[in-house]
């Protein structure tokens, strides 16, 4: 019997760096986050071309400096939609969105429910800090109403947004939740992200040491899906619903046909078409 044959990784995660240094904060989650990134990709073989990283803004959203494939920093809240496009003029590329809590939830909260809703296939990665972090601290949509903080004393009183079930509700295809601690686990859930057709959501609890330090000992508080991913919606709905915030791995892996457009040149010369929306 002849030995197996052994393939060789085309790509490391170095492939993927810019010369661009991250500014995150020192400790910052994201450094775990773009680790995590980079070896999922390598993982998959992706030539760097080939992948499309769209981001909007705040702290997470600088990743399309940060690496050598195709990326696209837009304005705030918007990357969704600009990913969306992106995916659908060249579906043969790989589109990853990098967001986070307040750019993915709340100005860009409608993006997020209609991406879920659309479905198109690319991978929504949202890393979770439950803070303002660029803008100096400030409640975000996942933090807790009774946080304290100096523009918020007291707390905000508001109920957290929950990410994971909104996606549910909304119709994502595919739902995960990671800890930037573990980049290996947050790798092996966004290679399978990746692959999912169809809107795959990947929330990403990244902790916010400088304004938010008490998120250290987040690294104690998360623990893993003591079961396997489910494909039943109500199900995923009971279970996200009664989850602690903490637990990690794959949630939901949905069937849902994805959205697709068919692109190509429009008939007739622009005279003619000119004429034929003329009032």
């Amino acid at each position: 019997m002849g030995q197996a044959e052994v393939i060789t990784p085309m790509y490391s995660s170095k492939d993927y760096k810019s010369t661009v240094k991250p500014i995150w904060c020192p400790g910052c989650g994201h450094f775990g986050v773009e680790s995590s990134l980079f070896r999922a990709l390598a993982h998959l073989n992706l030539p760097p071309e080939q992948v499309g990283i769209v981001s909007g803004i705040g702290c997470s959203s600088r990743i399309p400096a940060y690496t050598q494939c195709y990326g696209f920093h837009g304005v705030h809240g918007r990357a969704l939609a600009a990913a969306t496009g992106l995916k659908l003029a060249r579906p043969e590329l790989t589109v990853v969105v990098t967001s986070g809590d307040g750019d993915a939830f709340s100005i860009g909260g409608n993006h997020f429910i209609h991406a879920c809703r659309r479905n198109v296939d690319m991978t929504l990665l949202v890393m979770d800090n439950e803070v303002y972090g660029m803008t100096k601290g400030q409640p975000s949509p996942t933090t807790p109403g009774d946080w304290d903080s100096k523009i918020a004393p007291g707390g905000t009183g508001v109920n957290p947004f929950a990410p994971m079930a909104v996606a549910l509700a909304a119709g994502a295809n595919f739902i995960a939740r990671g800890f930037a601690g573990d980049p290996n686990g947050v790798a092996k859930i966004l290679v399978e992200a990746i692959q999912h057709p169809g809107l795959s959501f990947v929330q990403v609890l990244s902790p916010c040491i400088t304004y938010r330090p008490e998120e250290k000992f987040w690294k104690k508080t998360v623990h893993p899906n003591p079961v396997a991913p489910t494909r039943d919606p109500a199900e995923a709905g009971h279970r996200l619903l009664s989850d602690d915030g903490f637990t990690t791995g794959v949630f939901f892996i949905g069937d849902r046909p994805i959205y697709t457009a068919a692109v190509g040149v429009g008939e007739g010369s622009l005279d003619e078409i000119e004429e034929h929306l003329a009032i």
